[in-house]
């Protein structure tokens, strides 16, 4: 899957124009998804992301970088040895497009 476009709040998937934050799986894309607070991801804001046999998380924290990661959801990535990427979302969607061959999901904070 490959992300076509994306801008401050929208982001365009095979055609398909998403303007919610959103989760893409290897299968699937949740879309409208929601994080228990907001602008700090946490362990249970990703339960469809640990359902699946990944080899790297993408994480988009925005165009602006404003939402954080929590230490918890870092060390748990580690120890499941999912590689993962954290960065604003403009360049999260660059590294989401460039890996091939591996197993990938993404986690993208269309706004701020």
């Amino acid at each position: 899957m490959i992300i076509e476009d994306y801008d401050f709040g929208i982001m365009r998937i095979d055609g398909k124009v998403y303007k919610k934050d959103l989760i893409i799986l290897p299968e699937k894309i949740v879309d409208n998804w929601i994080r228990e607070e907001g602008h700090f991801l946490k362990i249970q804001d990703l339960f469809e992301i640990f359902e699946t046999n990944l080899d790297i998380l993408i994480i988009g924290t925005g165009a602006y970088g404003l939402m954080k990661v929590s230490e918890d959801l870092i060390k748990k990535l580690k120890d499941m040895k999912i590689d993962y990427h954290i960065s604003d979302t403009f360049e999260a969607v660059k590294k989401f497009n460039e890996i091939k061959n591996k197993i990938k999901a993404g986690a993208f904070h269309l706004t701020c």
